[in-house]
This record gives C-alpha cells, structure tokens and sequence, in this order.
C-alpha cells in the first residue's frame, strides 16, 4: 500500500535535514574536499539525484550544512533567556554557563568551528553569514541581559559590557582546546566556566 499522502510530505519535507545531517557525518569524517555527495547520499538514504533536487552544488550542501547546524542553538537560547529568573548577577551567570556548556561540549557546535577555521577561505560569504545569523543573534541575547543590569544599577557601566566578544571568548577558547587537546589533556570545563563567570562578574557588579 503506498504511502499515505500526509505521510509522504512530511518524509519530503524532512529530507533536506536528513541530507544535510548526512553530510555533516561525512565533511567531518573525510574533510571538504575528499567528502563525495555519493557518499552523502548513500548515509542518507537518498539517490545522488535527491540531493541535487535540494541543493545545486557541493559547495551549497556544505553552506546549508554549516547553517543548518548553526541554527538549531539559537532557539534554545532565546527560550532560556525569556526564562532566566532571580537576580540580574543569577540571570547573567545562568546565561554563561547555558551558552558556554553548548559551544565546548556540543560535538557539532566544534565541529562548525572547526569547518570555519579551515574552509573559511574557500568560503568567505559563508563566514560573514555565519557572523551575521549566528554571532551577532547570540551576542545581541548577552547584552540585553547585561544592559539591563546596567539599567538596574546591578552593573557598572564598564567597557566590557561594549564588547561581548570579551564575554564570549572563554568559551571559544574551551572549544579550541577541546579540539586541538581533548584526548591528550584534561581540562575541567565545569570549573573553568565557573572561574570565568567569576571574573566577569568582578568586573561587572558594583
């Protein structure tokens, strides 16, 4: 018996996802350049054919692959910062230790990073898009939090509260050494998130 109608829009609108998760298991396990859309396609269960319906080029699934994956963060946090609760100091330091833990610990949160870092110059539009959705969305959550501390008198006005990037940057830097030392060196992220929390925090609250 065929499939039922509903049935097969719903498996059809679900497909570029399913190729896209594909995709990112083989860019990650074979690099850009010696990843096939064969290989793509026979993960995801399609026809090379499928993907080219969804996605012209190569390079196209590897844009949307990286985007895809972006993405799916942001919502998350939005929903956590509109739930953030207690006192200005409690809400910003809930938000580090929420944000911090995705972009160390999440696997494909690294491995976006990671495509960044090494195809960036074969893609510059797609780093400056990544910026654009990804980047600036996160901080822009940051410095609503920490502006309203500021208004609240909970915070100083300091030079740090105009560059969230210096807010953001312990996590970065977790991130990098999880994928340049994770097997071979141990490092406490639980603790180094609270020590970071802490130093921004000294330098914030009055």
């Amino acid at each position: 018996m065929p499939p039922e109608p509903k049935k097969r829009s719903r498996r059809k609108a679900e497909r570029p996802a399913e190729i896209l998760d594909a995709a990112f298991e083989e860019f990650v396990q074979h690099g850009y350049s010696a990843t096939r859309l064969e290989d793509v396609a026979t993960r995801a269960g399609v026809t090379k054919g499928t993907i080219y319906f969804y996605f012209d080029t190569k390079e196209r699934v590897f844009e949307e692959m990286v985007r895809h994956k972006s993405q799916t963060f942001l919502p998350d946090l939005a929903n956590h910062v509109s739930s953030l609760k207690g006192s200005h100091t409690e809400r910003l330091r809930e938000l580090m230790a929420f944000t911090y833990a995705h972009i160390a610990e999440n696997r494909e949160s690294r491995e976006v990073l990671r495509f960044l870092i090494s195809e960036g110059g074969r893609f510059p539009e797609l780093v400056e898009r990544h910026y654009d959705e990804f980047v600036v969305p996160m901080m822009d959550q940051f410095k609503t939090v920490i502006d309203e501390g500021v208004a609240a008198c909970a915070f100083r006005a300091a030079p740090a509260t105009e560059f969230i990037e210096m807010i953001m940057s312990p996590a970065l830097l977790v991130c990098l050494w999880s994928m340049l030392f994770g097997t071979r060196k141990h490092f406490d992220i639980t603790a180094f998130t609270e020590a970071s929390t802490d130093l921004v925090l000294r330098g914030l609250v009055k």
